[in-house]
């Protein structure tokens, strides 16, 4: 039971640092020139993710300390949060998310939407989806090569926060009950091409190079025999699944949306297409989140 809420509270943490990061950075890029006042769903929802990132690298604190003692009753001793938080690279890394995601919280909270509090929530964030490799395989590496893996792993995690973050960004400004403005969201997709091939090309290279530290290509061919290699086989089919979908809303259902406005035809068709297959990737995305927060509970072929 312990494992799965420590597993529970991972993905919880990846969601919500993916917006933290994602998302205002989509809008500084995407967004140009459009009034903050336009987005009065951004304040709410960063507020919501820097919370859960706070609230839950502390639980997952509790959880995972109890996981190593044994027992719940023994977590939540000082004595053991102590050793916990000073003598583990783990506990460190759990608190100073948590901290930095408060810190993030007051900005958003003190600081009027803009700019600046999209900044602040941005640098938040590159911190926060940094730390993910203290908790997870890429700090493990030993060796002349356990630079290159923690390089690795950070560029990995940030590269998926930008995309999937986007993603979230768009899902909500898609969804909302007021009209989207069409030409607005035609002219983010096409602005947005460019930074979402970046973060692809970077999941790519950065996953090949973790693969090569975590399973070796010796264990290429045993990967189906292991939980960690059903898992991560699992990722990269729900990868290539979000990829054939980013390929289709970026030729063919951006380009059909840009004709219809060209035409001065009624745009709600094509936008309610597009809108289902954003909010698809969307999910595929949050499944594919949850993958990796079980894969970083196991241990990877190259442990065994």
């Amino acid at each position: 039971m312990l494992e799965v809420a420590v597993i529970g509270l991972r993905w919880l943490q990846y969601s919500g640092a993916v917006v933290l990061l994602g998302a205002p950075l989509f809008l500084l890029y995407s967004f140009r020139g459009v009034e903050a006042p336009r987005f009065g769903w951004v304040k709410p929802t960063l507020v919501m993710a820097a919370l859960v990132v706070a609230v839950g690298s502390l639980a997952a604190l509790v959880a995972q300390t109890a996981v190593m003692a044994g027992s719940l009753s023994e977590a939540v001793k000082p004595a053991s949060l102590s050793f916990m938080v000073t003598g583990t690279a783990l506990g460190m890394a759990m608190v100073a998310r948590a901290i930095v995601a408060m810190v993030g919280l007051v900005a958003v909270i003190a600081l009027k939407p803009g700019r600046a509090t999209w900044l602040i929530t941005v640098a938040s964030g590159l911190i926060i989806n940094a730390s993910f490799a203290w908790t997870g395989h890429g700090a493990a590496t030993e060796g002349p090569g356990g630079l290159l893996h923690l390089v690795s792993d950070i560029i990995h995690a940030v590269a998926a926060a930008l995309w999937l973050g986007a993603l979230a960004a768009l899902t909500i400004q898609l969804l909302r009950r007021a009209a989207p403005d069409s030409p607005a969201i035609h002219r983010v997709l096409h602005s947005f091409a460019g930074l979402g091939t970046l973060a692809v090309v970077l999941l790519v290279l950065t996953g090949l190079v973790n693969s090569w530290f975590l399973i070796s290509p010796a264990r290429v061919g045993d990967l189906g025999a292991s939980l960690y290699g059903q898992l991560l086989i699992t990722k990269l089919v729900l990868f290539t699944l979000m990829l054939a979908m980013a390929a289709v809303n970026r030729f063919r259902l951006t380009p059909m949306l840009g004709s219809v406005l060209a035409k001065g035809d009624d745009p709600r068709q094509a936008l309610q297409r597009l809108r289902r297959s954003v909010v698809a990737e969307t999910l595929v995305g949050g499944l594919l989140l949850a993958v990796v927060a079980a894969m970083g509970t196991l241990a990877p072929p190259s442990a065994m």
